[in-house]
């Protein structure tokens, strides 16, 4: 039986230490699961001759499951609590994990993209309890700073998926020669690992945080379950702003790959995604890492106002299409995307109370943006050039910058 609490003394922060630890594990699961779907885009274009639109239904299915999956991990948290929620979460991403060996040997892109839809079902489920449960699991004062560390490890899940990725599906070939083969071998690990982790927590006795009426008045005074959730305009500006976020990472990470390889004809698919693992996950992990630090100093909103502006001006440099400049300027990107997803969440979560989990749900649906930049992205490359694919995470910038300027205010 879960201990519930509703308030964290000292004490209580100090005894909680290991479910912050084992939570923040669940970071670095999710960030390598996604950073493999970057590689996996340009494999399939090469094997299953699609198009580079086509090619965006990868991330469709992950982006499209956890806008189909977000709100009843929501409701379940609700009546079950985290702990549950995120055993539930663990075993879907292992069973899509395992999925993929059937799916390589049908060799057709439907049962990839059914394996990447579980594993999905599984990521909201790990998403929707994992970062409000980290949020609230200490100070509000540094909510933002610890959900930002939380985050890093997330960020360094990014390094090893592109890493892992580019060595073995596309650096390695199977005995029998079938290139689908090598598709099954990181995923079959990560499954057998992710099934070990869900055994752990299944064993660890977690804390279940419950926002309930009593305590969300004492702290703040207000009674906020007489009030509507999206009564709330500042997080209803975080959902879209979320949106857009999502839509600019993925779309950037989609075609990475091939905006490297189109930009300087002398380099590989293994090159690039190798690029990607050390210069642009690199540079996230960093940006994660040194954000929460500076959260110390800046205010949350005024880094992601100012973080945002420098990614709209990256983004015109690889509009542009200036060789190794842009692709520098791609790459560094990322130091400057690191922080927004995890700011955002906790900016839109302020204040809310009992709505928190439900809230939470809400947070994690607008990931969908990134289910449709990607297409776009592929269509607009598709009838012209990669670079100019770019235009579209650019202008999601502009609405973050938005946000991170007014949009944040508690009203």
């Amino acid at each position: 039986m879960n201990k519930r609490i509703t308030l964290l003394g000292d004490a209580d922060r100090k005894r909680y230490l290991l479910p912050f630890i084992l939570v923040t594990s669940l970071f670095f699961f999710w960030g390598f699961a996604h950073s493999l779907l970057d590689v996996l885009n340009k494999h399939f274009q090469e094997i299953l001759h699609v198009s580079r639109a086509e090619s965006g239904l990868v991330q469709f299915s992950v982006y499209g499951g956890y806008f189909l999956a977000a709100l009843p991990a929501g409701y379940f948290m609700n009546r079950f609590g985290y702990k549950r929620g995120i055993v539930v979460g663990l075993l879907l991403y292992a069973l899509g994990a395992f999925f993929f060996y059937p799916a390589a040997s049908m060799q057709t892109f439907w049962p990839f993209l059914t394996a990447l839809l579980i594993i999905a079902f599984g990521l909201a489920f790990l998403e929707t309890a994992a970062n409000p449960y980290i949020s609230v699991l200490g100070p509000k004062e540094s909510a933002e700073r610890r959900l930002n560390f939380s985050q890093s490890f997330n960020g360094l899940g990014w390094i090893f998926g592109p890493l892992v990725g580019g060595m073995i599906i596309f650096g390695m070939t199977s005995a029998d020669g079938n290139q689908f083969t090598t598709l099954t071998w990181p995923y079959l690990g990560v499954g057998f690992v992710v099934l070990a982790v869900a055994i752990l927590f299944i064993r660890t006795p977690l804390p279940e945080i419950v926002e309930d009426a009593s305590a969300t008045e004492m702290a703040t005074g207000e009674k906020h379950e007489y009030r509507s959730l999206w009564s709330y305009p500042h997080f209803v500006l975080a959902v879209v702003a979320q949106f857009f976020y999502v839509a600019a990472q993925t779309g950037i990470n989609s075609f990475f790959i091939n905006y490297v390889t189109e930009s300087i004809d002398s380099l590989s698919n293994a090159t690039a995604a190798i690029i990607l693992s050390f210069g642009g996950m690199g540079l996230f992990w960093a940006g994660r890492l040194s954000g929460s630090a500076l959260m110390r100093s800046f205010k949350p909103h005024n880094l992601l106002a100012l973080y945002a502006a420098i990614c709209m001006l990256l983004m015109a440099l690889v509009v542009m299409g200036f060789g190794w400049i842009s692709i520098v300027a791609l790459f560094t990107t990322y130091f400057f995307m690191s922080i927004m997803f995890p700011t955002i969440f906790v900016l839109g979560l302020k204040g809310l109370g009992v709505h928190t989990k439900k809230a939470s749900s809400y947070l994690v649906m607008a990931i969908v943006g990134g289910a449709l930049a990607p297409i776009l992205m592929g269509y607009i490359a598709d009838q012209s050039a990669m670079q100019w694919g770019y235009v579209v995470p650019l202008a999601c910038f502009a609405f973050i910058l938005y946000f991170g300027k007014k949009g944040y205010k508690v009203r």
